[in-house]
């Protein structure tokens, strides 16, 4: 029995154009997908199963109950495969938030001096306006330490005069021609290469 009527329903509720789509969202090769719609799940690796569930948006068990019949295929193969399915899901929850553990832990190791002396600048600021404002720059060093670290960095510098790319950068006011110099009033950053925020600039004229 084939399930390509089945599976192409599930994949419409999730907006999912294609076999081919399903295989890219799922990071499944499109011979898993395959196999899904000749119903041979049995036969497949246990997290493949639960990374197409996941794409579908379905539970292991909602995705199991759509793609066998338990009239084809044993209860006992059934019965293991979802538990198979059930110790992975337990195991990768675990990994997650380990992983999510570990990652602020790391992050508020880089941020102590800042968590610990932030809110005491903050108080003597509001106790003393005057104070020199170069003094909380310092403070904010972990903050950039932790940007670098992560992959972020900024696309000039403010007050920077530079070539325009309306690739990288965005006018606030007037016009300008690719090329044509422009002051930096906002940085801009990217993300591991990738942009993250356009710098807003204005042409020198203004």
């Amino acid at each position: 029995m084939h399930y390509t009527h089945r599976l192409r329903q599930l994949m419409a509720r999730v907006d999912i154009p294609s076999f081919a789509a399903l295989s890219r969202v799922a990071g499944v090769s499109r011979w898993q997908v395959q196999q899904v719609r000749r119903g041979k799940i049995t036969q497949m690796r246990v997290e493949k199963v639960a990374k197409l569930a996941k794409a579908l948006e379905l539970s292991v068990s909602e995705f199991l109950g759509e793609f066998l019949e338990t009239e084809e295929t044993s209860q006992g193969e059934v019965a293991a495969l979802q538990q198979e399915c059930d110790r992975l899901s337990q195991q990768l929850q675990t990994q997650q938030e380990t992983l999510l553990e570990q990652f602020h832990q790391s992050s508020l190791q880089v941020l102590e001096s800042w968590l610990l002396q932030w809110p005491t600048a903050v108080k003597a600021t509001e106790k003393n306006p005057q104070l020199p404002a170069s003094r909380l720059i310092p403070l904010v060093n972990p903050i950039n330490t932790l940007m670098e670290q992560w992959g972020v960095e900024a696309i000039a510098s403010v007050g920077e005069e530079c070539p325009y790319n309306p690739q990288e950068q965005e006018l606030m006011e007037g016009t300008a021609q690719p090329g044509e110099m422009v002051r930096v009033r906002y940085v801009g950053y990217r993300y591991r290469g990738k942009l993250l925020y356009r710098a807003r600039v204005s042409p020198l004229s203004n």
